[in-house]
């Protein structure tokens, strides 16, 4: 019996003794191998599934409660999104780009595809880069709907409500206007001018005599009498880019615009107070240049953008001295649109000697007040359509 617990514990001894070092130095090489090998084959599947998600777009199923002849009922609409570094990578095209005049240089060196001024006492251009081609001009468009909204003398204190028609449903772009939010005429246009609220442009339109088909209509006569024959309109708020005109277009548009004192008013103003269900709320401006610690002094402006536009905007400025308006189209991006803006300013502000020539051979010549003139432009198509 002794001898039993005797071996017993012997073998017990030999069975927790480790392994000599001479094997274990083999089997560690061995699983250090292996352990590399797999997280290489980890690593490489993690890129190729990052690369694939990035490149994929995303699908998500949006609800919506939407409001039909008096009856709620709920809607599931498909969204498509690209991933953001796709987004990142690839810069969609306007269709400035997709008509060539991306290819048009100009001694400023200009972002906007797109560019006009002129001086405002007598019309005569200072500066002119593809100023007949008819683009998108997406929420500039806001700005003939406030011309034909005061020109038809309707009354600014009738209370107007938001419906589930003036809802964005083709671009989805955000507002902070809520079906169901009522709001005076006066500050619907206020808004939709200062803010570039879509659907308080939307609710004007539709709130005129016949409704938003006529309306546009009305908005496409008064750009026919101002001698605006590269424009037509399809909405009032600017989504479409059916919505197009010429810089030289835009350029009559804000002259006819600055003769309402409302206009200038609404549109320059660098935030506001309005009230909405009867309680005030307080909205900004899209242009940061007409902040009062801008520099510029702007006495009508509107600012746009679609993907199909680019950056665009249109404003009447005092630049040392002399009255002019300026129309940038199809920037790439608002940082590119306020630069352009900036040195066309400082071009205006330098003198220019008669016969100066830059480098793509465009002449420039001397112009009243001591600024130049410069016009470039390419041959290209009309872009966007009817």
């Amino acid at each position: 019996m002794y001898k039993l617990i005797v071996g017993a514990l012997v073998s017990a001894l030999c069975l927790s003794v480790p392994a000599p070092a001479v094997y274990a130095a083999p089997v560690k090489k061995s699983v250090k191998k292996v352990v590399v090998k797999k997280q290489g084959k980890v690593a490489k599947a993690g890129v190729r599934r990052a690369a694939k998600f990035s490149a994929e777009p995303r699908e998500r199923i949006v609800r919506r409660i939407v409001t039909e002849r008096g009856k709620r009922k709920v809607v599931y609409q498909r969204i498509t999104t690209a991933a953001p570094v796709l987004a990142a990578a690839v810069a969609r095209p306007t269709m400035g780009d997709l008509a060539g005049l991306n290819l048009t240089r100009d001694p400023l060196d200009l972002k906007s595809n797109v560019a006009l001024v002129l001086d405002q006492s007598n019309s005569e251009v200072l500066f002119e880069k593809n100023a007949n081609v008819a683009l998108p001009i997406a929420s500039i468009t806001k700005m003939m709907t406030g011309l034909v909204v005061v020109e038809a003398n309707q009354d600014m204190d009738e209370v107007l409500t938001v419906t589930d028609e003036d809802v964005d449903r083709a671009k989805f772009s955000s507002s902070r206007l809520k079906v169901g939010d009522q709001l005076t005429r006066r500050n619907m246009l206020h808004i939709a001018l200062m803010s570039s609220e879509n659907r308080a442009a939307s609710a004007l339109g539709r709130n005129y005599p016949g409704g938003l088909p006529a309306f546009v209509e009305a908005m496409n006569a008064k750009a026919q009498a101002l001698g605006m024959h590269d424009t037509h309109y399809v909405d009032s708020s600017g989504l479409s880019k059916r919505n197009v005109a010429s810089a030289r277009d835009l350029a009559k548009l804000a002259l006819a615009a600055y003769q309402h004192p409302i206009l200038r008013e609404f549109s320059t103003d660098p935030k506001a107070i309005v009230e909405r269900n009867g309680r005030p709320v307080q909205f900004g401006t899209t242009n940061g240049l007409v902040t009062p610690n801008s520099g510029w002094e702007i006495g009508l402006q509107k600012t746009g953008f679609i993907n199909e536009a680019g950056r665009c905007v249109m404003m009447q400025a005092v630049i040392e001295g002399r009255a002019v308006i300026m129309v940038l189209l199809d920037a790439k991006g608002t940082a590119a649109r306020v630069a352009d803006a900036m040195r066309m300013r400082k071009w205006l502000a330098a003198l220019k000697p008669p016969g100066f020539s830059d480098a793509s051979g465009a002449t420039v010549t001397g112009g009243s007040g001591g600024a130049g003139i410069y016009s470039t432009s390419m041959v290209a198509p009309r872009a966007g359509g009817m």
